[in-house]
């Protein structure tokens, strides 16, 4: 007679899924975004958006209806996102009335300090080193200089890049790739990998032929649209970091 030991020890197993071996990348240049990808903007960027379209609206708005507007294409531009929401409000604002509102929430006035000071990495120092020695590291962003230049110039680290391009810098900011050619230079663009959050991300490596890895973590707002559009662009990989890279870079 068989035990029922025996016959628990002698059930088939459920099979474990076997995952694809990922495509292994074999850059020489790396371009990050920063805002999503480096920092964490949830307390900066994402509430003087929110903060600004309540003052000019008047109107209660979520982060849910954020990232329906920040899905739409040319929104990488928090002034030209603000603006086209608000004016949808039902509230007619231009572009420099929505910086002058989102400026001041986001730099801050004598009455109350700015969201800037939120600014949080989510990159490491370490994780910054290694990749510098092996490949070229650049940043593309959508921040102004002086944006940039408020956390960068006192991070040390930020030697380790090569070339900074921000929206000060180019005619034509994203979703327009004048930023990824320029850091190029003429050179081969499948020898680069630009790695962004944003639709406007996608866009601009799709148009300068730059392979795209997208920043979506998962319980994102909007995950599997947002997944989706992405994929529709052609990105080759998502990560939910961008220390995830490490695992799709070839020795």
């Amino acid at each position: 007679m068989t035990s029922k030991k025996t016959k628990r020890s002698s059930a088939k197993k459920p099979r474990k899924s076997v995952r694809q071996p990922k495509l292994k990348l074999h850059p020489k240049i790396l371009i990050f975004d920063i805002d999503g990808v480096l920092i964490d903007v949830r307390a900066t960027y994402w509430r003087s958006a929110i903060e600004t379209v309540r003052h000019l609206s008047g109107k209660r708005v979520t982060y849910a209806d954020l990232h329906k507007w920040k899905a739409k294409p040319g929104h990488n531009d928090d002034w030209r996102m603000t603006a086209n929401w608000v004016t949808a409000l039902g509230k007619p604002t231009s572009y420099d009335q929505a910086r002058a509102a989102f400026e001041k929430f986001y730099w801050g006035t004598d009455d109350r300090p700015g969201n800037v000071h939120n600014e949080k990495f989510v990159i490491t120092a370490k994780q910054i080193e290694r990749w510098a020695k092996k490949y070229e590291l650049h940043l593309f962003t959508g921040r102004t200089r002086k944006e940039y230049a408020f956390t960068f110039d006192k991070w040390p680290h930020s030697k380790h890049f090569r070339t900074v391009v921000t929206m000060d810098d180019v005619e034509n900011g994203k979703p327009a790739p004048d930023g990824l050619l320029r850091i190029l230079a003429g050179r081969d663009p499948s020898t680069a990998v630009y790695v962004g959050d944003n639709i406007d991300d996608g866009l601009a490596a799709r148009d300068a032929k730059v392979p795209f890895m997208a920043i979506l973590p998962k319980g994102s707002h909007g995950y599997r649209e947002r997944l989706a559009n992405f994929r529709r662009l052609g990105a080759i990989g998502i990560l939910t970091r961008a220390s995830e890279l490490n695992s799709w870079l070839g020795k």
